[in-house]
């Protein structure tokens, strides 16, 4: 039996080696041929799909409609489709129509058992865990060239060493399929992983220092290793000098930081009470003083929000000297509380956005409170072009003595690569990947 693995693509892909086709590869029976096809490197002809007797596709909101028409396509050629992931974890039912098997949560100790019924002819339509398993003593993760064979993927192995999320974030989906619970790996299995991988990592985890004692030990190990890495933070810990000595130390050289937004209210409002908009500016002080380059994280469409938040938005991470800055338009993911609030008060304009064709053209995907739906898509495009404007970028380009590699000689091609994409994706509304 061959299994054919596939990373449906779209706008948003990366060119990030998947974790989710490694963990796969590495719980695959031994005796079954395995094959594996990026849809963003080696896009995926509908007319001409590879060979496969079992195909299994990952699906996150955003490549739904994408893993659907490819899995019909296999479907209508005979092979059996098997779709996992957030989305398909989210909306199963809607999944179903589409696959001969649906994972629900995540897929060590059911991925399996999922090929082993399919060899044997007795797929089932549903496969899901009684709780969360456990990440004690896993696998690791297949990385091997017969996966990934393409030189251009960046040269980061993902590493993931905890799942689930204690905050209770109203627009998060992490907790649909990860839950409310932190597992953690253990560190030694965590460090014995790493020890074994190439200089540069990128870490999967949401929130490297969510819980503190543990990070404390990771860190610590990851310190003589000589690695270099970077990975995802909540305000949560950043406030502890030590700890941002300790990230530094560890090889630590960028932070994704959700900052969200200015607003106390909104933050209120939208569950996210780990973070204080008066401790932004110390926290990004502290992390750029270390060296470690900042990558902000906002999001526009807070119901507290009014035309006035872009440009004061920017004009904080200007100031704050942020390397990088994301600004997003809220999205009502399905299963997330926000999803469910939105649709009972019938504020959204697109309730399955995501079967829509060009979908991020028609976002936001709901009817704001403080502005129009115009008013603040134009907003929001105005916070990327001024972010990204030269005379922004050379303000915030601040050379410091000991800083990391990425925010002395990344820093420069990092943003002209994002005044790119803003000019031609944001600004323009060009489409890269594929035109239907």
């Amino acid at each position: 039996m061959l299994v054919r693995l596939v990373t449906p693509a779209n706008e948003d892909s990366a060119y990030v080696k998947s974790l989710g086709v490694a963990i796969l590869a590495a719980h695959t029976p031994a005796d079954v041929d395995l094959a594996y096809t990026d849809d963003l490197l080696d896009p995926i002809d509908l007319r001409r799909l590879p060979p496969a007797d079992l195909v299994g596709l990952s699906v996150c909101s955003k490549t739904a409609r994408r893993a659907y028409a490819l899995a019909d396509a296999w479907r209508a050629a005979g092979a059996r489709v098997v779709l996992g992931g957030i989305h398909a974890t989210a909306l199963p039912d809607e999944a179903r129509a589409h696959a001969d098997a649906v994972v629900v949560g995540e897929a060590e100790g059911l991925w399996e058992r999922v090929v082993d019924d399919a060899r044997r002819g007795r797929l089932q339509a549903l496969y899901r865990h009684d709780g969360f398993p456990s990440l004690v003593g896993l696998p690791w993760p297949r990385r091997d060239r017969a996966l990934y064979r393409s030189r251009r993927y960046v040269p980061f192995d993902v590493v993931q060493t905890m799942r689930g999320c204690p905050f209770p974030c109203e627009f998060c989906s992490v907790n649909v399929q990860a839950g409310t619970q932190l597992r953690l790996r253990p560190t030694r299995e965590v460090l014995a992983e790493v020890e074994r991988l190439g200089r540069l990592l990128l870490l999967a985890d949401d929130n490297v220092l969510v819980d503190p004692r543990r990070a404390r030990d990771l860190l610590a190990g990851l310190a003589p290793l000589g690695k270099s890495w970077i990975g995802q933070a909540s305000l949560a810990g950043l406030d502890d000098a030590a700890h941002v000595g300790l990230l530094r130390r560890s090889g630590c050289q960028a932070l994704f930081v959700g900052f969200e937004t200015l607003s106390a209210a909104s933050l209120r409002g939208a569950g996210k009470r780990q973070n204080d908009p008066a401790r932004y500016r110390d926290v990004a002080a502290r992390l750029a003083d270390a060296g470690i380059a900042v990558w902000g994280s906002f999001v526009f469409g807070f119901d507290q929000d009014d035309p006035a938040v872009f440009d004061r938005t920017v004009a904080f991470a200007r100031e704050a000297g942020l390397t990088m800055a994301l600004f997003a338009l809220l999205t009502p993911y399905p299963g997330t509380p926000l999803y469910a609030r939105l649709r009972r008060a019938g504020r959204l304009t697109s309730p399955r956005w995501w079967l829509e064709e060009d979908h991020d053209r028609r976002s936001p995907y709901f009817a704001p409170l403080g502005m129009t739906r115009a008013e603040l898509r134009a907003g929001w495009q105005r916070a990327w072009r001024d972010f990204y404007s030269l005379g922004s970028i050379l303000q915030r380009w601040r050379p410091r003595v000991g800083a990391g590699w990425l925010e002395t000689l990344g820093y420069l091609p990092l943003n002209a690569f994002m005044r790119r994409l803003t000019r031609r994706k944001i600004l323009a509304g060009e489409r890269f990947f594929r035109r239907e």
